[in-house]
């Protein structure tokens, strides 16, 4: 595998450079974690930097490398919320509604809107062939 020397910047890391293994695109990861054991014996400490470009090529604006930068953070500036970890969040993921709590007025099940039973596009009052 390939790998590409890559600076560090801010926390304790800060100027040091480490070989970092690039991913099947040619690009480091987004976000590197390096777990710190606890001297005391508990949970180690994990310290998440995340992949920033080093410079731009003045031409079509390219970048022309990488570098990390610290996140004080943690996951949380690191693109994960308050999901699981590792959990992704797609445009068109539902929002994470607690359990109980009834979904807002932008879902439709207000006094005027009829719910309906599968993806037809006819209107309510209306019927088709699938009623049938």
């Amino acid at each position: 595998m390939k790998s590409e020397d890559t600076p560090f910047e801010g926390g304790p890391m800060d100027g040091r450079v480490l070989p970092v293994l690039l991913g099947p695109t040619g690009h480091p990861p987004k976000t590197y974690r390096i777990p710190v054991p606890d001297p005391a014996g508990g949970p180690p400490t994990v310290l998440v930097y995340r992949r920033v470009p080093r410079g731009h090529s003045k031409k079509l604006g390219l970048p022309q490398g990488w570098k990390y930068q610290f996140a004080a953070e943690g996951d949380q500036a690191a693109g994960r919320g308050s999901g699981a970890p590792g959990a992704r969040k797609w445009p068109w993921s539902k929002p994470d509604t607690p359990p109980g709590s009834a979904p807002g007025p932008a879902g439709g099940t207000g006094p005027g809107t009829a719910r309906r039973s599968g993806p037809d596009a006819t209107p309510g009052d209306r019927r088709n062939d699938a009623d049938e």
